[in-house]
């Protein structure tokens, strides 16, 4: 088990982005959480195998409609408790 620190730049905002990444989340059994920056970015923390991680990333990079991801970054941070749901944070 792994916690990871993700940001998500492109057309991410406005998009249905979070509720993707929430339903995703869900799907696979991760935890954590995701939230709209000032500056267009989504961040998220996600934690769960590195390999549902992995396609976690890999599902939203593919959700299609009008959700464009051009680049993103992953670091590995410290495990937090695990609260078994994937949410939102901060603003809608």
């Amino acid at each position: 088990m792994k916690r990871y620190y993700i940001v998500f730049k492109g057309r991410v905002q406005g998009v249905g982005f979070r509720w993707t990444a929430i339903r995703i989340a869900s799907n696979l059994g991760l935890s954590g959480w995701v939230r709209n920056l000032d500056n267009g970015d989504v961040d998220c923390e996600v934690q769960g195998s590195p390999e549902l991680v992995s396609k976690f990333i890999r599902e939203l990079r593919n959700a299609g409609g009008w959700i464009r991801i051009e680049d993103y970054s992953v670091r590995q941070i410290a495990l937090q408790k695990d609260t078994g749901k994937f949410t939102t944070k901060g603003y809608y």
